[in-house]
């Protein structure tokens, strides 16, 4: 009897083994979804060092990757998703802040930003060591994170990772909108100015463009999408190039200009700089497909190399915009150049173009959710590229159909964007975080625990106050 109990533990370990082999090799990182099953009783857990890391699994070394991103990729991706039209709005942004308020916002954001996504991908990289996966998306990184969690949490884990991705779609499809209505206005402000005599509505160019963005949506792969990022970012910044041509033309004396502005406006401020710079949802698809994802994180890396980058230049558009124009700034900073010389034009179209190539990179978040939730349940490879050809035109159709229904769709966006962003990218790496760690070590003095709830409230604060500012404009 005691053989035969030795040889079933020894058979049991030999089988429990193999499953976990089998798991890991099901965990690749093209077949990564929301809809992936992350039950207790699938991935087994392996606790081995100190705060419940373990020591005897890198989930680096165990992807497989089909399309790998370069270093160089990875970054052009992060700073396109960061450097958008929002950053046309920061010298408005400093009208409600100051020259020297906007500055340590501006600072202060990015540095938030940056340390929220840093808290986000550790916590995703200790979940995948815990459960040994090669890799986590967004919203199944914030489902783990609960599954993983104190007991009476992980009845949430779906609701969790549900709630997310109708986010995560929720704010790209309205974000990619606004692309369409800005692309839309530019085109029309500049035909125009050539031609006089045309008075075409605004409808009639976002059909016109439907066509080319159609045509551009079909590109799948992300890193097939590094040639567009790179593209946009030529045009951003020569954008930002001609843009600094007209700030530095007679510059006014920064003292007549205030260094601070009310309390009362610093809410508008905040939830135009977080809505501008944060780009969250690209950050796990981009370090999840990195050939060398331990270069993402650390000293320099590509995420502190990109936000560096991203929050010098926020800081210094909206700082000469602002002392430019002052309290005549307008919403976006295109609108306050003169329409009828060469350079103004110029900038104008490049930054049309720019939008146009990042369209497609901001579409990759939402139609990546969409698509793995109906990819399964198509059979046969034909099938599969008509309903996904299909599927990314109705994608472009709705977004230009949401553009022409709704003329002032950027306040909106205001409201869907200052929501959904304040949640995700600040309060849901905090509340991850914390659910992470909450059996284990919150460090000394559980600073880790009191910092997490500083950020809570701050994006609550921000959720609150973007919200009723958005709100007040629409009405």
């Amino acid at each position: 009897m005691a053989y035969y109990n030795r040889a079933r533990r020894f058979f049991a370990f030999i089988m429990g083994d193999q499953k976990q082999k089998n798991l890991s090799a099901s965990f690749k990182l093209e077949n990564f979804s929301s809809t992936s099953k992350l039950a207790s009783n699938e991935v087994c857990v392996s606790i081995d060092g100190k705060d419940g890391q373990s020591d005897d699994y890198n989930p680096f070394e165990n992807r497989n990757v089909e399309h790998p991103n370069s270093t160089v990729g990875a970054l052009i991706h992060l700073l396109k998703s960061s450097l958008g039209t929002g950053i046309l709005a920061m010298p408005v942004a400093f009208k409600n802040a100051g020259l020297l308020g906007g500055s340590i916002g501006t600072l202060f954001v990015g540095f938030l930003c940056t340390y929220c996504v840093h808290m986000l991908v550790s916590a995703s990289h200790e979940i995948c060591r815990r459960a040994k996966i090669p890799s986590l998306g967004l919203a199944e990184t914030c489902g783990a994170a609960f599954e993983y969690g104190p007991k009476s949490l992980r009845r949430f884990s779906t609701a969790v990772r549900i709630s997310v991705d109708i986010s995560m779609v929720i704010t790209y499809f309205m974000i990619t909108s606004v692309y369409v209505v800005f692309m839309s206005d530019s085109l029309r402000q500049l035909v125009e100015h050539w031609l006089p005599e045309t008075t075409y509505s605004t409808r009639l160019y976002m059909v016109m463009i439907m066509v080319p963005l159609m045509l551009s949506s079909q590109v799948r792969e992300l890193k097939h999408l590094v040639p567009y990022s790179f593209l946009a970012n030529i045009f951003m910044v020569t954008s930002f190039a001609i843009s600094l041509y007209y700030l530095f033309l007679d510059i006014p004396d920064p003292s007549s200009r205030p260094l601070f502005s009310s309390i009362g406006h610093l809410p508008l401020f905040f939830s135009t700089v977080i809505f501008a710079m944060e780009g969250i949802g690209v950050v796990m698809p981009v370090e999840n497909s990195m050939k060398k994802p331990q270069h993402f994180l650390g000293c320099p890396g590509v995420l502190n190399g990109a936000m560096s980058i991203v929050v010098l230049l926020y800081a210094v558009i909206g700082f000469f915009g602002y002392l430019k124009f002052g309290d005549e700034t307008q919403g976006t900073i295109t609108l306050n150049f003169p329409v009828d010389e060469i350079p103004a034009q110029i900038l104008k179209l490049l930054i049309v173009l720019s939008v146009f190539f990042t369209y497609n990179l901001q579409m990759y978040v939402a139609l990546d959710i969409i698509w793995k939730k109906v990819d399964n349940r198509i059979v046969g490879s034909v099938k599969r590229n008509v309903t996904q050809v299909i599927t990314r035109c109705l994608f472009v159709a709705g977004t230009v159909g949401i553009a022409a229904a709704v003329p002032n769709l950027e306040h909106i966006i205001g409201l869907v964007g200052s929501i959904c962003l304040s949640i995700i990218g600040v309060l849901l790496p905090a509340v991850i975080e914390t659910v992470v760690y909450w059996e284990y070590s919150f460090g000394c003095m559980r600073w880790k625990l009191i910092k997490n709830a500083f950020l809570a409230i701050l994006a609550i604060f921000a959720l609150i106050s973007g919200a009723m500012e958005s709100i007040s404009a629409l009405f």
